[in-house]
């Protein structure tokens, strides 16, 4: 081991407070690429080989306090290992100001864009540089549905041209079912595994007395959206990814029969009185911030909460997940499908080209690079190749191991479309729908308002 690796895992060491041996050994002899290559995994050799001279790279994102930490962490590490000057710059307006930066021709040279559709906007202006073959090929092959995360990460240049531009780094999990576990095993009730299951065991709750379901889809002017997400989970469970592809760029209707399906079967639920906590009205009139309470209560108002990962940070102080509450896979329906995954997550791109900037986005592509956030929290990776014990918690990497598991990975579909469709007609539509509106009045009113952006 050399005299810098040595210091650099002092570094670790006092920098995330982690047993470091155990996050940087676990990879030695497997191959990633460097650049067009491969390189061997051996004390970081290939990364404290190079001599990068003190070259400036200017990495431009959205994370903020404690994400922001645990970035600069990471480019601390690569820093010392190479000699070059890395620097991270966050910012709250990141999503107006990236653009700017390329139109003004002075843009940064990494750029961690939080949805695909800015990246796409970016590469339309000429403002991504193209990934190399090599780096594809490691995504294709290293990342768990690594077809899905290619495809999330390919534009339309200037010209029209596809091409792959980024990679992506931290991304979050929609498909889970949240539940208590005390509750369950106190009652009988086992871990659902299809949509069927599901639906069975809801019917034996409300046979119990109880009620399976806490929904709420209040978000004061962003109101809707979580049963946007409801319907994107169910699309991708019962159409295959092309379908899914093609209702988010609305190549197939709003008004399409399979996307009246998936809003119906949300409709099975939601707009079941005995099937949800205070019965459909409460859907929308409750906060999604407020809704996992029930879970809680004594006696429970619900047994089920369809959230993602993130709703944890509502949950009750003194409830500690992985103990108090659990969650499960959100159930396939048609099991030729496979295990979709919806989520979200941010992706990484190369907006003005050097060799330092090269190779920190071939750093980030390691599994070190992932390890060593994961280690700090708030971070989940479909890198196939990472140490699941990296992961700071029990739950996040139960939450990391039903990524690494997923067939297919989409985006979630309303950050995708056009503001005025994702961010606008489509929670408009749910609200309408759950209040008792017809599928056929609500998915008209979308398709209507996709025609008059058209």
């Amino acid at each position: 081991m050399s005299r810098r690796t040595l210091g650099l895992l002092l570094v670790l060491t006092f920098t995330f407070g982690l047993l470091a041996v155990g996050v940087v050994g676990a990879q030695d002899d497997v191959l990633y690429p460097i650049g067009e290559g491969p390189f061997t995994w051996s004390d970081l050799d290939a990364f404290n080989s190079m001599d990068l001279g003190g070259e400036e790279v200017v990495f431009f994102g959205p994370w903020l306090r404690t994400e922001g930490d645990a970035v600069n962490n990471i480019v601390k590490y690569f820093n010392e290992a190479t000699g070059a000057n890395v620097k991270y710059v966050g910012s709250d307006s990141f999503e107006q100001q990236i653009i700017i930066d390329i139109q003004g021709g002075n843009p940064p040279n990494l750029a961690a864009f939080p949805q695909p559709g800015l990246a796409a906007n970016a590469a339309s202006i000429g403002g991504l540089v193209p990934l190399s073959d090599a780096t594809k090929q490691y995504v294709l092959d290293n990342y768990a549905a690594g077809q899905s995360w290619v495809d999330l990460a390919t534009y339309p240049d200037q010209n029209g041209d596809p091409q792959f531009d980024a990679v992506f780094y931290n991304v979050n999990l929609k498909s889970i079912v949240w539940y208590v576990p005390e509750e369950f095993a106190d009652n009988g009730y086992e871990i659902p595994t299809t949509w069927d299951e599901m639906i069975a065991l809801s019917d034996q709750i409300v046979a119990d007395g109880g009620t399976p379901w806490c929904i709420g889809i209040g978000s004061q002017a962003a109101t809707g959206w979580p049963a946007t997400d409801w319907v994107e989970d169910i699309m991708l469970r019962t159409q295959t990814p092309d379908v899914y592809d093609q209702w988010v760029t609305n190549e197939i209707p709003f008004t399409d029969d399979r996307v009246k399906n998936a809003i119906e079967l949300f409709g099975s639920i939601a707009k079941n009185d005995a099937y949800v906590a205070g019965g459909a009205q409460a859907v929308v009139t409750t906060d999604f911030r407020d809704s996992p309470a029930g879970l809680f209560t004594i006696p429970p108002q619900c047994y089920m909460h369809r959230q993602a990962s993130f709703i944890a940070a509502n949950f009750p102080e003194d409830v500690e997940v992985g103990v108090d509450a659990d969650f499960f896979y959100f159930p396939p329906i048609d099991e030729s499908l496979g295990k979709p995954v919806l989520g979200a997550g941010t992706l990484v791109a190369v907006t003005k080209d050097s060799p330092a900037t090269q190779a920190f986005l071939d750093f980030l592509l390691t599994p070190l690079a992932h390890e060593l956030w994961a280690a700090q929290g708030g971070f989940l990776t479909p890198l196939k190749t990472i140490n699941l014990d990296s992961y700071q918690t029990p739950t996040l990497r139960k939450q990391g191991e039903i990524l690494l598991n997923a067939d297919v990975f989409r985006f979630d579909g309303s950050d995708l479309m056009p503001a005025a469709i994702g961010a606008g007609a489509f929670w408009t539509a749910m609200v309408d729908y759950v209040n008792g509106a017809s599928v056929d009045e609500v998915t008209q009113f979308v398709q209507d308002a996709w025609d008059d952006i058209k």
